[in-house]
C-alpha cells in the first residue's frame, strides 16, 4: 500500500510522566489535533480518576475519542480501531499531522499493527474461565495467567479481568500462550507512523504518580467512586483509581489503606506500561523536558519519510 504523505505522531510512556502536556505542545507547535488511546479516557462517567486533560486543555486542542463512550456501553478495540481510524481521516482531510497518545498499549498496537488472528475458542472454555473468576475473584485469574503465560502476564493490566480472561481462554483452548498469538501479521496502514516514548527517572516518575493521587483525591476522587459503586462489576470500572476505592466501600479495609493502595498499584501500573512500550523497537525515548529535541526529531523523520 502506498502511504500517503499523512503523519502519525504516537506519544506513549507511564502514567503521570508528563504525556497531556507534551501533546499540547506538539499539537500547537504542528497545528493539529489529538486522538486519547487511553482505555479509560473514552468513558464520560469517569471524570477524576482517569486524568483525562482539563476543560481549558481540551479548550486549547481539539480532541478525539474522550467522553464518547458510556461505561454502561460494549467497547473493544476493534470498536477503538474503527473510531481512531476515522478520526484519522476526518483529520487528515484538513492536516497532514495528527497525534495520538495514551498509557493503553493494546490501543497503541492495534492503531500501528493492526489486529491478531486468534483461533476461535470454544464456548465451554470461555464459561469455564467466566465462573472461575466469578468463584474465586480476580487475584485467582492473575495466578492463572502468570503460570501460563509469564510474558503476556508481565505486560497486561493485571487490574482487567476481561483482558486477563481472554488470555486464560486463548492459552487453554490452545494449548499454547496467548503472547504467541500476537502482532503475527503487520498490518499496512496508509500514513506514517512516528513513535515518541516519555520516561523519568523512576523515583521522579513515583512522587508525580504519588502527587497525582493527593490531587485526585482533593478533587472529589472518592466521592466520584462512591457514585459509580452500584456499577462496580462492569468491565469499564475494572481498573487501578477505583478498584481500591471499592474495596473500602466494601469495608475491606479503611481509606487511609486504599490511599497506600491506589499509590503502590498507580506505580506498579506504570511498571507494567513501561515493560510493555519497551519491548517496542520502532519508540524513541526521550524526556519529558527535551521539548526542542523532540520537535527537533519529529522534523528530522517527516524529512526522512518523503
Amino acid at each position: 500500500m502506498r502511504k500517503q504523505n499523512k503523519y502519525l505522531i504516537i506519544v506513549v510512556g507511564p502514567t503521570a510522566v508528563g504525556k497531556t502536556s507534551l501533546c499540547l505542545k506538539l499539537a500547537k507547535n504542528f497545528q493539529t489535533e489529538i486522538i486519547s488511546s487511553d482505555s479509560r479516557q473514552f468513558y464520560k462517567e469517569m471524570l477524576i480518576g482517569t486524568a483525562k486533560p482539563s476543560l481549558e486543555e481540551l479548550a486549547l486542542v481539539k480532541h478525539h475519542l474522550i467522553d464518547h463512550k458510556s461505561i454502561f456501553d460494549n467497547y473493544d478495540v476493534k470498536d477503538f480501531e474503527k473510531d481512531a481510524l476515522d478520526a484519522l481521516n476526518e483529520i487528515f482531510k484538513r492536516r497532514n499531522l495528527a497525534i495520538m497518545t495514551g498509557g493503553s498499549g493494546l490501543f497503541v498496537n492495534i492503531i500501528s499493527y493492526g489486529m491478531d488472528e486468534i483461533p476461535e475458542i470454544e464456548p465451554q472454555i470461555r464459561a469455564g474461565v467466566i465462573k472461575s473468576y466469578q468463584e474465586f475473584g480476580l487475584e485467582y485469574l492473575q495466578n492463572k495467567l502468570k503460570a501460563i503465560d509469564p510474558t503476556y502476564y508481565s505486560e497486561v493490566d493485571i487490574m482487567n479481568p476481561q483482558r486477563l480472561m481472554r488470555a486464560i481462554e486463548v492459552s487453554l483452548g490452545t494449548g499454547k500462550p496467548y503472547s504467541s498469538f500476537r502482532q503475527k501479521k503487520k498490518t499496512d496502514r496508509p500514513f506514517h507512523i512516528i513513535k515518541i516514548g516519555l520516561n523519568r527517572d523512576r523515583a521522579e516518575l513515583y512522587e508525580r504518580i504519588d502527587q497525582r493521587m493527593d490531587l485526585m483525591i482533593d478533587q472529589g476522587l472518592f466521592e466520584e467512586a462512591e457514585k459509580l459503586f452500584p456499577y462496580r462489576d462492569l468491565n469499564a470500572l475494572q481498573t487501578v483509581g477505583y478498584s481500591e476505592i471499592f474495596g473500602s466501600l466494601k469495608g475491606e479495609y479503611d481509606k487511609v489503606e486504599a490511599i497506600r493502595l491506589l499509590k503502590r498499584n498507580s506505580r506498579r501500573y506504570a511498571k507494567r506500561q513501561l515493560t510493555w512500550f519497551r519491548n517496542d523497537p520502532e519508540i524513541t525515548w526521550f524526556h519529558p523536558d527535551q521539548e526542542q529535541e523532540i520537535f527537533d526529531f519529529v522534523r528530522a523523520k517527516i524529512v526522512d519519510l518523503n
